[in-house]
């Protein structure tokens, strides 16, 4: 049985500011943090049956778990030029999608932590046929398409609740009780990992219970972002079309090339921030 993980970093065990989480003098700890719910995780998944694992790093940078304290029994994928992002390595030969340590999206729950969808720089909303989601739901109807079902999620209470809107069926492990964008009431590591490896467990036993989310194409995004500039760059790809100051859309036949389109608009728009070429010398 074959898992795939999905990690980020905000909403993993004692994480409460994002200063914690970024390159400074704290980060080095939460790193630490983030590999240690991915390991407990990973134990679950084995316990219940799991027989390969790998494991996708998703925050930044995506180069933050440390692989020397990482279970040797799987693999792990890090670094930030991926045509696939958070999901860099997924295809139909995987059983199950977990995501460990994920968050909510931009202008969710107000009491999610550290809540942004991708690129809090750059992405106000984003709706997918309509329907307003989060980096989760995103990820899991793209999961859908290689016919692989989301079967556990592990983060803050509100971001729980988000999620569960659209999975209601799907395990849960909160390891924390979001107070604001950047409050949290803690619980106890060692309290924290005993839950993700109990509920990670359960979620593979009751894989056969779980189906893929599915989205029929075509699929049509709509992204809304923070500054026109970062929406007029994107329109550089010919598919993509501009329907407001800040907004654009896109429409392709097939939920994994909507979502490739979807993040070549993103590190568009991230470049447009401060001029897309203002670091280029001539």
């Amino acid at each position: 049985m074959k898992i795939f993980i999905s990690a980020d970093i905000e909403g993993v065990t004692g994480v409460a500011t994002s200063q914690q989480i970024k390159v400074n003098s704290e980060y080095q700890r939460f790193r630490r943090f983030m590999t240690m719910d991915v390991n407990a995780a990973i134990e679950g998944a084995f316990n219940g049956g799991a027989t390969e694992i790998v494991v996708a790093d998703g925050h930044g940078n995506m180069s933050n778990i440390l692989l020397e304290e990482l279970d040797p029994r799987v693999r792990l994928i890090q670094g930030s030029n991926r045509v696939m992002c958070q999901l860099e390595g997924l295809d139909d030969s995987f059983d199950a999608i977990m995501f460990v340590g994920h968050h909510g999206r931009e202008g969710g729950s107000l009491r999610t932590s550290i809540s942004h969808t991708l690129a809090g720089i750059c992405v106000n909303e984003m709706k997918i046929n309509g329907k307003v989601v989060g980096e989760t739901e995103m990820n899991t109807m793209v999961a859908g398409d290689f016919n692989v079902p989301a079967i556990f999620i592990s983060g803050d209470d509100a971001y729980v609740a988000e999620v569960m809107e659209t999975l209601p069926q799907v395990e849960v492990a909160v390891v924390k009780r979001g107070i604001d964008r950047f409050s949290a009431e803690l619980i106890h590591p060692d309290k924290a990992h005993s839950l993700i490896r109990e509920r990670s467990e359960v979620a593979v036993k009751r894989i056969h219970e779980f189906t893929p989310y599915k989205v029929d194409g075509p699929v049509t995004f709509e992204l809304e972002f923070k500054a026109p500039s970062q929406a007029l760059m994107t329109t550089t790809i010919p598919s993509v079309t501009l329907i407001g100051p800040k907004k654009i859309t896109f429409t392709c036949e097939d939920m994994v090339t909507a979502y490739k389109h979807m993040w070549a608009c993103v590190i568009i728009a991230i470049s447009a921030t401060n001029s897309i070429l203002g670091h280029v010398n001539s």
